[in-house]
């Protein structure tokens, strides 16, 4: 019998607004800039999640593995207020979910 650690996922998921964006160029070099800063300075997987072809509106998703649950919620929770703090869009929803996955 192995003493495996538990293991904990949290999902959070934003919904970003671009008034600036003009061309879907516009959004994908803002979000990209974002994506990039949010994967170097936390190291979770961040991916585009929704409305790919709206030129001002954006989903992503944001996803931090950790053995202690609030840990995972707590490393996505920063990422979503490095998103409200960026300025680079406005924050029209913002939701996190962890589970147990071993």
């Amino acid at each position: 019998m192995s003493d495996k650690a538990a293991l904990f996922v949290a999902v959070g998921e934003v919904e970003l607004h671009f008034p600036g964006a003009r061309s879907l160029k516009d959004k994908r070099q803002a979000l990209r800039s974002l994506i990039e800063r949010l994967r170097h300075r936390l190291q979770v997987l961040v991916i585009e999640s929704d409305h790919p072809d709206l030129h001002q509106r954006a989903g992503i998703a944001i996803a931090s593995l950790a053995t202690a649950a609030e840990a995972a919620r707590g490393t996505v929770q920063r990422a979503l207020d490095v998103v409200s703090e960026s300025g680079l869009g406005v924050v029209l929803r913002e939701d996190v979910q962890v589970q147990q996955v071993r």
